[in-house]
């Protein structure tokens, strides 16, 4: 484990999120800094088909839509 330096309006908006999504700010943190590795190595999927690669890796099942 190692401390990652980020600007302080960088780190609130971390804060900010966290409490929103019921994570801790550094699970927050890693989470964002994991979508954007796999963005970056796959730049033609949407956010939405990356947590859905992800969450297919895990053998999580899809969820019907809510009509």
């Amino acid at each position: 484990m190692g401390i990652v330096k980020i600007a302080d309006d960088l780190h609130a908006d971390v804060r900010r999120a966290s409490s929103v999504m019921c994570r801790s700010i550094n699970a927050q943190a890693e989470f964002w800094m994991k979508i954007g590795m796999l963005a970056e190595a796959n730049p033609t999927l949407s956010f939405s088909e990356i947590v859905k690669m992800q969450l297919e890796a895990v053998q999580v099942p899809p969820v019907a839509p809510v009509s």
